[in-house]
């Protein structure tokens, strides 16, 4: 019989899989929602394809996650039919896109992580999150290195752009602390040298980070207080409406093929 909605036995590492694609999928929607909106033609391809990419590192590791939990489940069902406080995804990625400036700097912050983690990553114990990390890395590079570039010159560029991308800095720095958190479940997986530990990465992150507004003539924000809650399913107000459109098909049709 069909369902709509599905509840997962989470190991730690299943646990730890879902978290890394909810990541992926989710920020992959949102780049995906620039489709017929990008300023210009070469960024509607590079979004969409940016967005593609996140997406299929989404399947690699639901799929993984689906062989690990061995329940039956496929991508699909982790990506469908979990509600909202089921998803594991960072508050950054699930930010609306706000203008141009905003989903630049959104797109720098999580790359300027993500593109060392996976690194990392490539090192792990297990053989399969080694494997889908080496591929992964090798398209987070040229998220970086585009998110940054565009970063730079929408800062260094006109005075309505540099106060666009500024505001934009502001408005997601608070959501950036959250990258570097392990709870005790992702501390073990640490500890047996499956995962890295995010925490490794902070002085990497800020490195690369205040190098490109440096760069841009933008300034790092003061506050120091961040928020939290993403990873436990305690999310902003904006994932559920996403959520919503991406799973509105299998919600009203369950079990739908074509």
């Amino acid at each position: 019989m069909a369902t709509t909605s599905i509840a997962v036995a989470e190991t730690p590492l299943v646990r730890y899989l879902l978290r890394r694609a909810d990541d992926a999928l989710v920020l992959g929607h949102r780049l995906s929602e620039w489709c017929g909106h990008a300023p210009i033609m070469e960024e509607e391809m590079a979004l969409a394809n940016t967005g593609l990419d996140l997406i299929g590192q989404a399947r690699a590791l639901y799929a993984y996650a689906a062989e690990v939990e061995a329940a039956g489940r496929t991508e699909d069902d982790y990506a469908y039919l979990r509600n909202e406080r089921a998803y594991g995804n960072l508050l950054l990625v699930e930010q609306p896109n706000g203008d141009f400036a905003a989903t630049m700097v959104r797109q720098l912050f999580y790359s300027a992580f993500i593109d060392p983690y996976w690194r990392l990553l490539i090192g792990s114990a297990d053989a399969t999150l080694a494997a889908i990390a080496a591929k992964a890395e090798k398209e987070s590079a040229y998220h970086l290195r585009h998110a940054s570039e565009w970063v730079v010159r929408l800062g260094d560029g006109t005075a309505e752009s540099h106060r666009r991308t500024q505001a934009a800095i502001e408005s997601l720095w608070a959501f950036t602390g959250e990258l570097f958190e392990a709870d005790a479940s992702e501390q073990r997986l640490i500890a047996e040298g499956i995962v890295p530990d995010p925490q490794r990465l902070r002085d990497v992150w800020h490195d690369t980070v205040n190098a490109v507004l440096a760069e841009a003539t933008l300034v790092v924000p003061r506050n120091r207080w961040m928020q939290k809650g993403g990873r436990d399913g305690r999310h902003s107000e904006h994932l559920g409406p996403m959520l919503t459109e991406l799973q509105y098909l299998q919600r009203t049709y369950p079990g739908a093929t074509w």
